[in-house]
């Protein structure tokens, strides 16, 4: 493997992998507009075709297959977020998410050495750190990971460690949170949805009848748990700065939050007010192993990266989430 140096701003050829997922589009686009030449890399297995930003270049197929053959025409580096990432799935199929999520990146990773590409940013997640003992979280808090998908991609930040001090890789991981709002033509959608703001933006749009808020009995303001949300965009410059610092021989890792928690009912209050919508709730028990607060500590990425949220505001997250829903509602699936 080379052990390029990154230059700020020099435009990049690039893979991304997962890049018809909702993360990975946005940050294709962002790219895209960078002035970055960009091919995505996407099974479409929860993908969407439609998703794949102007501009970019599609091959249809695993990251890791396709992979072992595309980097073959020389890149500068890869954005990895092909991923499985249902926390309960994950639970009940291990076996799909240690395939899926380590195996593949193992792949990806010898085929990026063996063609020499010297950089990778590495969506990584908060779930490595499992219940913390306090908030908010920093880099140096102990990784725990109370489930599988969450021990998946520890498991990956150890492999690209180990490949950044072997074989001179300059690599990222970007732990964070809740994704949330939308930008441009690109946003959330998922076949099997489980965050809470399209959650309950499926109640204002009419096709879920109620919210349900596990737990109002927590040690926090309202009494419902209180999370990190990040907005999409914000998210994805912060893996356009990391190709920037991405450093030969070394493996960074940066925690990416909002700076400030939002509550249960601080989420399904800004819901109501973007939509005008009544939004009924139902309070039920506490999940298992949910912790009362989880906010991320982004210290480091603002100090290193040169990293700032600009879109902190919750309501306008959720309106331009809602703005999304509503243009996808008048256009049709794809």
């Amino acid at each position: 493997m080379t052990t390029d140096t990154a230059t700020p701003n020099k435009p990049r050829k690039l893979v991304v992998t997962g890049g018809a997922g909702y993360v990975g589009s946005v940050c294709a686009a962002r790219l895209i507009e960078a002035g970055h030449d960009v091919t995505v890399v996407d099974d479409l297995s929860t993908g969407h075709a439609d998703a794949i930003p102007d501009g970019a270049r599609f091959v249809e197929g695993d990251a890791a297959e396709v992979a072992e053959t595309l980097l073959a025409e020389g890149f500068d580096g890869v954005l990895h977020f092909a991923a499985k990432s249902l926390v309960g799935e994950s639970m009940q199929d291990p076996g799909t998410y240690w395939r899926g999520n380590v195996v593949t990146s193992l792949r990806l990773l010898d085929a990026m050495r063996g063609h020499g590409t010297p950089r990778l940013v590495f969506s990584s997640t908060a779930a490595t750190y499992g219940e913390p003992e306090s908030s908010p979280i920093p880099e140096t808090a102990p990784t725990k990971p109370t489930n599988t998908y969450g021990a998946t991609k520890l498991a990956i930040d150890h492999a690209i460690t180990s490949y950044a001090m072997a074989h001179g890789l300059a690599a990222v991981s970007l732990r964070y949170f809740n994704v949330a709002g939308a930008y441009d033509q690109f946003g959330e959608r998922h076949a099997t949805e489980t965050h809470l703001i399209p959650l309950v933006l499926q109640v204002a749009s009419g096709t879920r009848e109620q919210v349900q808020i596990y737990g109002d009995d927590y040690p926090t303001d309202d009494g419902t748990a209180v999370r990190d949300y990040i907005h999409v965009a914000d998210l994805a410059d912060a893996h356009l700065l990391a190709l920037d610092h991405a450093r030969a021989g070394e493996h960074q890792i940066y925690n990416l939050g909002n700076g400030t928690g939002f509550s249960v009912r601080q989420v399904i209050e800004a819901c109501r007010s973007v939509t005008g919508h009544p939004i009924p709730a139902v309070v039920s028990q506490r999940r298992a192993g949910d912790p009362a607060v989880l906010v991320a500590a982004s210290d480091q990425a603002r100090e290193r990266l040169g990293w700032k949220p600009e879109r902190t505001d919750l309501t306008g997250i959720v309106a331009d989430a809602w703005r999304f829903t509503q243009d996808r509602a008048q256009t049709g699936p794809a």
